[in-house]
Order: structure tokens, then C-alpha cells, then sequence
């Protein structure tokens, strides 16, 4: 039997029609604020000045598409220096590296050409990125307190995610795919987060990329585990996540990108000789 009463269809009702006295609808705003590449040439008013710097830059346009590289800029003019610091920009991630030096990497416009500078430290280094990154990522700033850690009322789910966490990280090995949990999409309370934030500690490297929104990387005490977590253009965390590997994926250099870099090198540098 069908019942008398229908439902107005979807759309339709107060509300659901603009007024006749609007003269303009609004929509809500676009996420904007992509950072995008775009050709940048220094101002050389002196090439032969220069020199030495169009030189580094080949250098790095070879190392791009070889094994890497590291180059020293101290032994570069002021003149040079500024060259290249203007060829170089800065690109969509930075770093920061806690240890003895402090370290903090910015990635420059070139995907793979890194930035590091810290007490003693002014190089550039060419590749996915950059060693000191993976060799200090997970010495303990704050040390993972493990199962250790004081339990609240509310934590629920964290414990089974830290026995997860901890067996993959003691059987992971080098060329094996990365491990994800991803905490958006499994019921958790924030005491979880708390106790998970005792448990696991955080590691000397945090690391911010910038494209469209931000993704925060954040290195755990516990071997091979990162805390990725994706931000909108409004600054809404939109993804969750545990990884356990060597280097999240989103903060490397793919081989396209240094191969795309090394050709953009070397079109910097035919345009300032």
C-alpha cells in the first residue's frame, strides 16, 4: 500500500530556490594558495662574476641525474653566492633537524636541490633528500615511553595500534612497501592520541611540505614510524595517518622531479652566460 503522504522531491521547498529580489548568488570559496614553479632568472650584472657559480649549478644539474651530490658554498665569492642563492629560491619543503649542529633544510625551487644550513653547515645537497634527514630522523627528542605509558580513562583503540606499530617497525627492512595506518578512517578518542603521543615519542626531524594545503611529517622515537598528517587550505587536518618506513613519500624527490630539475639547471644557466 502507498502511502498518501509524499516527500517533496530533493531541491525543492523554502530555501531551496533563490530569492527573487537576489541579485547575486554566492558560493562558498575555493581552496586556493598552491604554490606553483615559475621561471626565475637572477640578475647578473657581471657574468664573469658569476662564474663560479653557473659552474656549481652544472655541477648539480649532472649530480640531479647521477648519484647526488654535496656541494660546499664557502668557497664561493660573496658575488657568486648571491648568484646562486638567487637561482636558488625556495621551493615547497622545509626541515628541521635537531642534533648537534641544529640543522634547517629548505628545498629550493629545483624538486631534489636542498638547502642546509646550520653552526658550520652552508651546502647544498642533490638528491631525494637529504642523509642527515633519514640518519637522524628517529634519535628520541622526546623517548617513546612504549606500553609504559600512563593510561587514562578513555584510551581504547591505542593500545592494539602500538602493538601494530611496534611489530612493524622491528620487522621492517629496507625496499619494503611503507606500512599505513590511517587514523581518519578508525574510531579513536583523543585520550588514543594522548597515550599514542607517550607511547611513541617524537624523533629529531619534523618536516613541513607545501603544495595544495600542508603536510606535516613529524618523526617518532619508535625506528622507521612517522606521524603524516594533511592539512586543507584552511588549515582542516583532511588525513591521519601512521607510516612506518624509511622516508614518507610525499617529502621525497621522485627521479622525474630531479630530472626535471637538472633540465631547468641548465636552462638558468644558458640564460646568465
Amino acid at each position: 500500500m502507498v502511502s498518501p503522504f509524499m516527500m517533496p522531491p530533493t531541491g525543492f521547498g523554502p530555501g531551496s530556490q533563490p530569492d527573487e529580489g537576489d541579485e547575486e548568488l554566492t558560493y562558498t570559496p575555493l581552496p586556493s594558495g598552491m604554490n606553483t614553479y615559475s621561471p626565475h632568472l637572477p640578475e647578473v650584472d657581471d657574468p664573469s662574476l658569476a662564474e663560479p657559480a653557473l659552474a656549481m649549478l652544472l655541477a648539480m644539474a649532472d649530480a640531479a641525474t647521477g648519484a647526488g651530490a654535496e656541494f660546499d658554498l664557502a668557497s664561493l665569492t660573496p658575488a657568486a653566492r648571491a648568484v646562486l642563492a638567487d637561482a636558488m629560491g625556495q621551493g615547497e619543503v622545509s626541515m628541521k633537524l635537531r642534533g648537534i649542529p641544529a640543522i634547517a633544510v629548505q628545498e629550493s625551487v629545483f624538486a631534489g636541490v636542498w638547502m642546509l644550513a646550520g653552526a658550520g653547515v652552508d651546502r647544498i645537497e642533490v638528491g631525494p633528500v637529504p642523509a642527515l634527514a633519514v640518519a637522524r630522523a628517529h634519535l628520541p627528542h622526546r623517548p617513546a615511553l612504549g606500553a609504559l605509558a600512563q593510561r587514562n580513562p578513555g584510551v581504547v583503540n591505542a593500545p592494539a595500534l602500538l602493538a601494530e606499530l611496534v611489530d612493524k617497525s622491528a620487522s621492517w627492512g629496507p625496499g619494503m612497501a611503507p606500512h599505513v595506518i590511517n587514523l581518519t578512517l578508525l574510531p579513536h578518542t583523543p585520550e588514543d592520541l594522548d597515550w599514542l603521543a607517550e607511547a611513541l615519542g617524537e624523533g629529531a626531524v619534523t618536516i613541513l611540505s607545501r603544495g595544495y594545503g600542508n603536510c606535516r611529517i613529524t618523526a617518532l622515537a619508535l625506528p622507521h614510524v612517522w606521524r603524516v598528517q594533511f592539512y586543507n587550505s584552511t588549515d582542516q587536518l583532511i588525513l591521519d595517518t601512521f607510516e612506518v618506513t624509511d622516508m614518507p613519500e610525499v617529502a621525497l624527490a621522485a627521479a622525474e622531479d630531479l630530472e626535471d630539475s637538472a633540465k631547468r639547471l641548465r636552462e638558468v644557466v644558458r640564460a646568465i652566460a
